[in-house]
């Protein structure tokens, strides 16, 4: 017993001489030391790296999407396109021949209301572009087709504006190429014109959709 005590008391000396001995060549303290190991923590910097580099690119991707509009932000020639003859209605009567106190006002031929947001409702024939068909329409955005009309046959739509005034000022009427983002299958409903719309990739969207708005 007394041997161990004594090999254990000569090497915690031997230690401590050492230690004294580095302190007072290199000026480096203990404290410091243990201080350096703790930050050199292979694990703990590769796990910091990777957090940050993660960090870094979801905010890279935001900003570029900021940038962008939503004409820019995706490659549409990546669809199949259909060239169309497209105009612009809204519920009123004007358009649809419902007063607001008719009980089918603003309810699309799906019956989902009329929306105009970063989806909005369209009317197309429904056997070239069925029901739930999702399109993007250049400087108009994503059109989901919801409703139909008497004099929406072949290849074209009627886009959906809140106002008279805003058919007449945003779009009046136009030909030009629409891209097929996916085709429906002769239904849509609220739910799934609300998960478009609120599905969090679009909201990066919604600041420039808005000031576009007023």
């Amino acid at each position: 017993m007394k041997t161990w005590m004594k090999r254990l008391f000569m090497t915690a000396l031997f230690m401590l001489a050492l230690l004294t001995s580095f302190t007072g060549i290199s000026g480096v303290e203990p404290s410091d030391v243990a201080a350096w190991v703790k930050e050199a923590d292979p694990g703990k910097q590769v796990s910091s790296f990777f957090q940050q580099q993660k960090r870094e690119t979801m905010a890279l991707k935001s900003d570029e999407l900021r940038a962008n509009s939503l004409e820019e932000a995706f490659n549409w020639n990546d669809y199949p396109k259909q060239k169309v003859v497209a105009t612009g209605y809204t519920a009123g009567v004007e358009s649809t021949g419902k007063t607001k106190e008719h009980h089918a006002y603003g309810i699309t031929y799906s019956g989902v209301k009329v929306k105009r947001d970063l989806y909005s409702t369209v009317a197309a024939d429904p056997s070239v572009f069925p029901i739930g068909t999702v399109l993007f329409i250049p400087n108009y955005g994503y059109g989901v087709v919801a409703d139909t009309g008497k004099a929406i046959k072949g290849h074209k739509l009627d886009l959906y504006y809140e106002t008279v005034d805003d058919v007449y000022r945003e779009w009046g009427k136009k030909v030009l190429d629409v891209y097929v983002i996916k085709k429906g299958e002769g239904t849509l409903t609220e739910k799934d014109l609300n998960e478009l719309n609120e599905a969090k990739s679009m909201q990066v969207f919604r600041q420039q959709f808005q000031a576009n708005k007023e």
